[in-house]
């Protein structure tokens, strides 16, 4: 069941709205419209939003965004289509069963603040379970445990304006918090923010979702603010959602052309993680395995190395090509882990901007590992290298033609590494 649930959701303001509907559903577009005294702000948006999803909707001034949040909890009826919060439509609700659902299930965090200036920072904090008919000494306790959750423990005496502008916003999130509902909305929660500040909410927001599983709704017009936050994005133009899709994919397959050039000054090296850009080794070695199989697996699938796995799937070592024939020659029954090529492990959510030092350390790809320790890929050098630097296009590169560009690469690196190699060699 989802949290959140909109199907073909139009909001257009005006005198006969519905006229405006059949016009955009025959191809007229906003313009149009404008012509008739009709502002078409939300056109034709679908959209879900799972438990425990942020779910972040991204777009410029007068993309509807800010507009489509107002229908999720009703401040604003739809012209047409259907609003779902866990499977039950709003239409009908009425005014009673509308205040019933932001009660129970949906509260929201706004740009502004909008703290009650003559109420103290508890008083704001616990307002929503005032309203909700709780007691004072319950929704004083409830309150001061999502304050402190923002770190504002103790702060609850104090009124807003002798609170910075990043404190009056924690106040905010702490006032949602409280109410106890499982939905979020945040419409550019971190916009009136200096940058400094605006990050600390953003990391603030990551680590209490991670606690608390909400579900959230987040509304920006920041790019980057976006990437960071989603878990997906839905990309909104002119009324209209363009694409929806992870960071990954949005970055990598640009569903239009004015996505792709939206896209395409993202610092793709602080969105995209090391779990995006791993690739499969191009083959493993059981850890009770001996030097005799890893020579045999060497020559069939010719790599100059080999990634050593236990039973776990957990990364055991590496071995080398040269390492391995050596102890085949010797007659060597144990692997042999070389301890000048130690094993770079990272996990998959970490950032590619973290992992350029760790790689240049390394002559063998870093080893990527999933939450429970266990080999989600590798990340060869040009890999990252490619994933940082998508060739210049009309398009940017889909995933599949950077992995095999990437591979080309890696060939040429490993033909310039064995030359030098050689070199060495014949020097000493």
């Amino acid at each position: 069941m989802s949290a959140i649930r909109a199907s073909s959701v139009y909001k257009i303001f005006g005198r006969r709205p519905e006229t405006g509907i059949r016009l955009l559903q025959h191809g007229a577009d906003r313009t149009e419209l404008q012509e008739r005294g009709l502002t078409a702000a939300v056109i034709d948006a679908s959209f879900e939003v799972e438990p425990g999803e942020i779910f972040v909707v991204m777009g410029l001034s007068g993309s509807g965004k800010s507009t489509l949040i107002r229908m999720v909890n009703g401040l604003l009826p739809l012209t047409h289509g259907e609003m779902y919060i866990h499977d039950k439509p709003l239409s009908g609700l009425g005014k009673a069963g509308l205040r019933q659902v932001r009660r129970e299930n949906v509260s929201m965090v706004f740009q502004h603040f909008a703290l009650l200036p003559h109420r103290t920072v508890g008083e704001n904090a616990a307002y929503g379970l005032k309203i909700k008919g709780l007691n004072r000494t319950d929704r004083e306790a409830k309150a001061n445990e999502a304050l402190e959750m923002v770190g504002l423990g103790g702060w609850g005496g104090y009124r807003p304006d002798e609170l910075s502008g990043g404190m009056q916003q924690r106040v905010g999130l702490a006032r949602a918090l409280a109410a106890g509902t499982d939905i979020m909305l945040m419409d550019e929660a971190f916009s009136a923010l200096d940058p400094l500040i605006r990050r600390d909410m953003q990391d603030q927001l990551i680590e209490l979702q991670q606690k608390l599983d909400k579900t959230i709704l987040f509304i920006t017009h920041d790019l980057n603010e976006a990437m960071r936050l989603g878990d997906r994005i839905a990309m909104m133009r002119d009324g209209r959602i363009e694409q929806i899709g992870t960071a990954e994919e949005i970055l990598n397959d640009p569903a239009s052309n004015y996505v792709a050039r939206f896209v395409a000054d993202v610092d793709r090296t602080r969105v995209l993680t090391a779990g995006n850009i791993a690739e499969k080794p191009y083959a493993v070695l059981g850890a009770d395995q001996g030097p005799r199989m890893a020579h045999k697996i060497l020559r069939e699938h010719q790599p100059n190395w080999l990634l050593v796995v236990g039973r776990d799937r957990r990364p055991a070592g590496m071995v080398w090509a040269d390492d391995v024939a050596a102890a085949v020659r010797d007659g060597a029954t144990e692997l042999p882990f070389s301890k000048v090529h130690e094993l770079p492990v990272v996990e998959a959510g970490t950032p590619i901007n973290e992992l350029f030092e760790l790689s240049a350390q390394h002559l063998s790809p870093l080893v990527v590992v999933d939450e429970s320790g266990r080999v989600a890929g590798v990340v060869p050098r040009v890999t990252l290298l490619a994933a940082a630097t998508p060739v210049p296009g009309d398009d940017l590169v889909p995933g599949e033609e950077l992995r095999a560009e990437a591979a080309a690469v890696e060939e040429q690196v490993a033909i310039e590494e064995q030359a030098v190699e050689q070199q060495a060699g014949a020097r000493a």
